[in-house]
C-alpha cells in the first residue's frame, strides 16, 4: 500500500544530522587496537593449557587410581588458558 502524498518525509523538516567522526577519533581507536597484550596474558594462556593438560595426563597415565579432582582441576586450568587466549592480542 502506498503512502499518502502529504507524509513523504521520514524525518521532520529542519532536523540536523549527527557530525561524522573526525580523523583524531579514528586515530585514537586505531592506537588502542594496535596495543599488544601484557606478557602475563600469554604466560597465563600457555601455562594454564599446558599445566591442565599435564594434570589430565598424570591423572590417567601415572596415578594408579584416577581421581575426579585431578581431572576437574586440569579442565579448569585448560579453561583458564582458553579464556586468556580470547583476551590475547
Amino acid at each position: 500500500m502506498a503512502r499518502p502524498k502529504n507524509t513523504s518525509r521520514v524525518t521532520p523538516k529542519g532536523t540536523k544530522s549527527t557530525p561524522a567522526a573526525t580523523d583524531d577519533e579514528f586515530a585514537v581507536q586505531d592506537a588502542h587496537a594496535l596495543d599488544g597484550s601484557p606478557s602475563w596474558v600469554a604466560a597465563l594462556m600457555f601455562g594454564g593449557m599446558g599445566l591442565g593438560t599435564v594434570l589430565i595426563f598424570v591423572n590417567y597415565l601415572i596415578l594408579s587410581d584416577p581421581s575426579n579432582w585431578w581431572l576437574l582441576t586440569g579442565l579448569a586450568l585448560v579453561l583458564v588458558g582458553i579464556v586468556a587466549a580470547t583476551r590475547y592480542r
